[in-house]
């Protein structure tokens, strides 16, 4: 009896155990899908042995970002307003940028060293509407991500590398025009073919180190973050931690922009020194034709009452030290330049207001976390705004730089002819009977002239040979 008895006692144990190693598998299991879901898993939790459990996922989940769940599919009037706006941006961005690649391609005139610059910063921006707004262009439509964890990092790899290479290349830009105002006469020797293929190879390889190598090794986020975009492949989000955010935003745009700044301040000093020596030259010149005038009218005076019946002008004294053609080649080089500094500063303002809300945003937000809460609808103002840099480059080259707009203009007058000349061709308006007969008539007249040559002179040959 007494072992029944231990028997009993021991089943009754072993039971016990089961339905407490179960109760514990099924508050894990909760305790998982409450962290996934809700930031307080306590509430969902329905054993209360597991206070220790809760007390440590909250503690925790107060120390994690604070995930929530994708949001329900944006109304379709919403969607389809937000497309065409963002659409339109890219649309212009694509097709502007491919203006001016060809522009320059097509025109001799424009196929200068300061526009290899200009030609590749197209194609950079020309990238970001391609591969970097089309993709956030559809976040904006749906609501949520949905092409899986791996385009995420592909996305957001090429999003960094086109912008900062788009970003680098008006840098190159500015310090060319410094070169080409500041030290006019040292240009042809520092910025050589070389120096240049150099630069634009910098602008596209140096965006590499912040955007694919950090990011495809988990670098640039945190561990919390990496954990849940594979929890949640529906949701694309671009937190970074301090370090990457200081050194991303670093390179991408603070020294950019702080060595664009200097540049155009000195470019801006450079210019008005010149202008007013140009000025200078101007009134000296004017006073000395007008000195030569009137003292040629001087001596037109005294020769005509010397008796004298000849006339001096002006074209036959020597007016050399006036105008040379030197000094006239030299002053239009110098005019275009100022035009190409005035196009850059607008250029560069440009950029400022475009991307300076955006990474003023982006270090705020890596820096201070959850201190510093910003809404979803200006996250997305911010990131459109930076975007819409890229397509606003082609419209200020059109309305600034006349070269640019004539080249502009004649490519997109053979676009639309070559367009235009395909009419269909219709065989009823063409009258095939007349020409023919014509060209018949012209071709009988022609055979029957060469026979009658040919028989008179083989007649007259006959009769030489029969006499």
């Amino acid at each position: 009896n007494n072992e029944k008895a231990t028997k009993k006692i021991k089943k009754r144990e072993e039971k016990d155990l089961e339905k407490e190693a179960a109760s514990q598998v099924v508050v894990v299991f909760k305790l998982r899908m409450a962290t996934t879901t809700d930031p307080n898993p306590s509430d969902t939790l329905l054993d209360p042995s597991a206070s220790n459990l809760t007390n440590s996922s909250s503690a925790t989940n107060d120390n994690t970002l604070n995930y929530t769940t994708p949001p329900p599919w944006p109304d379709l009037s919403v969607s389809v307003s937000v497309g065409c706006i963002l659409g339109f941006i890219i649309i212009a961005a694509v097709f502007g940028n491919l203006l001016v690649i060809v522009s320059v391609m097509r025109h001799r005139k424009l196929r200068v060293m300061t526009n290899y610059f200009v030609v590749s910063l197209a194609l950079a921006d020309m990238l970001v509407a391609m591969f970097a707004m089309t993709f956030n262009l559809s976040v904006q439509v749906t609501g949520r991500w949905l092409f899986g964890y791996f385009m995420c990092d592909v996305w957001n790899s090429l999003d960094v590398y086109f912008s900062t290479s788009s970003i680098l290349h008006l840098m190159c830009i500015s310090l060319d025009r410094y070169c080409a105002i500041v030290t006019p006469l040292k240009y042809p020797v520092k910025m050589t073919k070389r120096v240049v293929a150099y630069m634009l190879l910098a602008c596209w390889v140096s965006p590499a180190i912040i955007s694919f190598v950090p990011i495809f090794n988990g670098w640039y986020t945190t561990s919390d973050n990496d954990n849940f975009r594979h929890l949640h492949p529906d949701v694309c989000e671009f937190k970074v931690n301090e370090g990457y955010a200081i050194l991303s935003s670093s390179i991408s745009f603070w020294i950019p922009c702080t060595i664009m700044t200097l540049t155009y301040f000195a470019i801006f000093k450079e210019a008005n020194k010149q202008e007013k020596q140009m000025h200078n030259r101007r009134g000296n010149a004017m006073l000395l034709s007008h000195r030569s005038s009137r003292d040629l009218n001087n001596l037109n005076g005294e020769l005509n009452s010397g008796g004298s019946s000849k006339t001096l002008t002006l074209n036959d004294i020597n007016t050399d030290h006036l105008h040379t053609p030197t000094k006239d080649k030299n002053l239009m080089k110098m005019k275009r330049e100022h035009k190409a500094a005035r196009t850059l500063g607008i250029i560069m303002g440009t950029f400022i207001l475009c991307w300076l809300p955006f990474f003023l945003w982006y270090v705020s937000i890596s820096l201070c976390g959850s201190k510093c809460p910003c809404p979803e609808i200006v996250v997305s103002i911010v990131f459109w705004i930076g975007y819409t840099n890229s397509a606003l480059n082609p419209l200020i080259y059109a309305y600034f730089n006349r070269d640019f707009r004539e080249a502009f203009r004649n490519t997109l007058q053979c676009v639309f002819c070559s367009l235009c000349k395909r009419e269909p061709f219709d065989l009823e308006t063409l009258d095939l009977r007349r020409p023919s007969l014509r060209y018949d008539d012209r071709t009988k007249n022609t055979y029957t002239e060469t026979y009658t040559k040919h028989n008179d002179r083989r007649r007259s040959s006959e009769l030489g040979s029969s006499l």
